[in-house]
């Protein structure tokens, strides 16, 4: 992989690699942002911004690191503004990450959402979940690729 891949993390995956630095989610995010680009729309940044200001993960993070997370994740993603809406997924609020992932040239799209993961792969965009996107990351590794 390389610094132009660009990736497209779900939601609830980037809550997950803030929670659980450890994780899957936690490395594949890392790998991510190391290898090659995160991509993120405004829509995207608000549902996370708005997800991590809930009380309940307060006993997880604090709202300091919370917020530093979202600084970092801002200074370092490629922002796109989707000009072609689309509307495939059966759950319709996560067409912002089918509709980022197509206007963005995304490679694919992490998550661990069913309703995501059924679509795989939408328009030539693997969808997968952390676990399948660091296998793939440790196979082209193994194989001279990455």
């Amino acid at each position: 992989m390389t610094e132009n891949v660009r990736h497209v993390f779900d939601t609830n995956t980037l809550v997950s690699a803030l929670l659980f630095a450890h994780s899957r989610p936690g490395q594949a995010f890392r790998h991510a942002l190391k290898r090659g680009r995160v991509l993120l729309s405004s829509s995207t940044i608000e549902e996370l911004a708005e997800v991590l200001q809930r009380a309940k993960f307060e006993r997880y993070v604090t709202p300091a690191e919370r917020e530093e997370f979202l600084a970092a994740l801002v200074e370092r993603a490629l922002f796109v503004e989707p000009t072609e809406a689309v509307r495939a997924c059966r759950d319709a609020k996560d067409d912002k990450f089918l509709e980022l992932a197509v206007n963005g040239g995304a490679s694919c799209i992490i998550s661990g959402d069913d309703d995501l993961l059924a679509l795989h792969p939408f328009r030539n965009i693997a969808i997968m979940t952390p676990a399948q996107f660091l296998r793939v990351i440790e196979e082209a590794t193994a194989d001279g690729k990455a």
